[in-house]
C-alpha cells in the first residue's frame, strides 16, 4: 500500500513513469501505453474517492464532536413543572376543621369492637350424629388396612413385657421409622443381643408388681357372699349351681370359659370362638384341676386363681404378665368321659 501510494503521489507530481519506479524501488521499465492509461485512470478514481471522504468527513465532524462532549451517564428524567401558585391556593380545603374523606370513612369504634368480638360459631353434629374423626387419626376401610392395623396391635402386645415407659414407646416408634428409612441409629448386630436379658430384667419387675397387686384383690374376693378360699390359695365362688355329677382330675370335661386378668383385660373367651373346649382336667393349670372338680354338669363358677397355681412368675407372654392373679369363669358343659 506505501508503494502504491508513493507511485499515485508521483504521478500526480508530473514524474514519469521510469521515475516513479525508481523512487519506488521497481524495476525501471517503461510500462506501455495501455498500462500507463490505466494508471492514470485508477490515480483519477482514488482522488475522486478520497475528495469525497474529506468532504463527508467535514460535514459529520459537528454532529461527531456534539456527541463526543455529551456525558456518558443516562439521561435524567424531566422535572416536573411546579403548579403555579393559585392553583394551589384553590387546592386547599376552605373550611380550617374540614377533615379529609377517608377519615370520615372510618367505621365507629363501637362497631370495631362488636365486629371483633363476634366470633363464627362452630358447627355442632345433628343429634345423635358422631363427630368428625381426628386429622391424625388412622381411618380403616380397606381390609388391607386393618391387617396392617392389627399388625401393629400385634406388635404393641408383644412389647407389653418390656414394661416400656412413654419415653421408651416413642424410641420404638423411632427405630421402625429410622429402620423404614434405612437409617438405623445403632447395629442391630451388636444390640439385638441384649434384648433378651433386657426383657427378663422387665419381666422380674412386673412380677413383683403384679403379686403386690393381686394380694389385695385376692382378700377382696374371698370376702365376697359365697366365696371360699381354699388351702392352696385358691378363691372359688359358685354363680349358678349345677345338677349335674363332677368330674375327677382324670376326667375330659366339655366346658364354656371366658378369662381375664385383674384390670378386667380379657385374654381368652370359649364364647368369643363360639365354640366349646374340651381337655383332661389334668392338663390344665393348678386352678383348674382343683377348682373344676368343685363344680357340676349344667353349673358356672367364678375362680381366682393367684399366680402359683396359674402360670407362676414367667405368665404366659405376651398376654399373660409373670405373677398375674387371673380370673375365670366357667360353665360345666358336660364329662364326655364319664359316658
Amino acid at each position: 500500500m506505501r508503494l502504491l501510494s508513493m507511485s499515485i503521489e508521483g504521478l500526480e507530481a508530473g514524474q514519469s513513469v521510469r521515475e516513479v519506479s525508481r523512487t519506488a524501488g521497481l524495476p525501471e521499465r517503461e510500462p506501455s501505453m495501455s498500462s500507463y492509461l490505466d494508471s492514470r485512470r485508477s490515480v483519477k478514481s482514488w482522488y475522486r474517492k478520497r475528495e469525497m471522504r474529506k468532504i463527508l468527513l467535514l460535514a459529520l465532524s459537528p454532529a461527531c464532536l456534539m456527541l463526543a462532549q455529551q456525558p456518558a451517564t443516562a439521561p435524567k428524567p424531566a422535572v416536573p413543572a411546579k403548579p403555579a401558585a393559585a392553583a394551589v391556593s384553590a387546592a386547599k380545603p376552605l373550611a380550617t376543621g374540614a377533615k379529609p374523606a377517608i377519615a370520615a370513612a372510618k367505621p365507629p369504634l363501637a362497631a370495631v369492637k362488636a365486629a371483633t368480638a363476634a366470633k363464627p360459631a362452630l358447627a355442632k353434629p345433628a343429634g345423635g350424629s358422631k363427630p368428625v374423626a381426628a386429622p391424625g387419626k388412622a381411618q380403616l376401610k380397606t381390609d388391607d388396612e386393618k391387617t396392617i392395623y392389627a399388625l401393629g396391635l400385634s406388635i404393641a402386645k408383644s412389647l407389653k413385657q418390656f414394661d416400656l415407659s412413654p419415653e421408651e414407646m416413642e424410641l420404638c416408634k423411632q427405630a421402625l421409622s429410622d429402620a423404614a428409612s434405612n437409617k438405623p441409629a445403632i447395629a442391630l448386630d451388636e444390640w439385638g443381643p441384649k434384648i433378651q436379658g433386657l426383657a427378663q430384667s422387665r419381666m422380674g419387675r412386673l412380677t413383683e408388681r403384679e403379686k403386690a397387686l393381686a394380694k389385695g384383690f385376692l382378700d377382696k374376693c374371698a370376702a365376697e357372699p359365697g366365696a371360699e378360699r381354699t388351702a392352696t390359695g385358691l378363691v372359688f365362688r359358685d354363680l349358678t349351681p349345677g345338677a349335674g355329677a363332677s368330674p375327677k382330675d382324670t376326667d375330659i370335661v366339655k366346658v364354656h370359659y371366658r378369662g381375664t386378668l385383674v384390670d378386667g383385660t380379657e385374654f381368652d373367651s370359649s364364647y368369643k370362638r363360639n365354640e366349646p373346649a374340651e381337655f383332661p382336667l389334668n392338663q390344665v393349670v393348678k386352678c383348674w384341676t382343683e377348682g373344676v372338680q368343685k363344680m357340676k354338669v349344667g353349673g358356672k363358677a367364678r375362680l381366682v386363681c393367684p399366680s402359683d397355681l396359674a402360670y407362676g412368675d414367667r405368665g404366659s407372654p405376651p398376654t399373660i404378665p409373670g405373677g398375674a392373679t387371673l380370673i375365670f369363669e366357667i360353665e360345666l358343659l358336660g364329662i364326655p368321659s364319664q359316658k
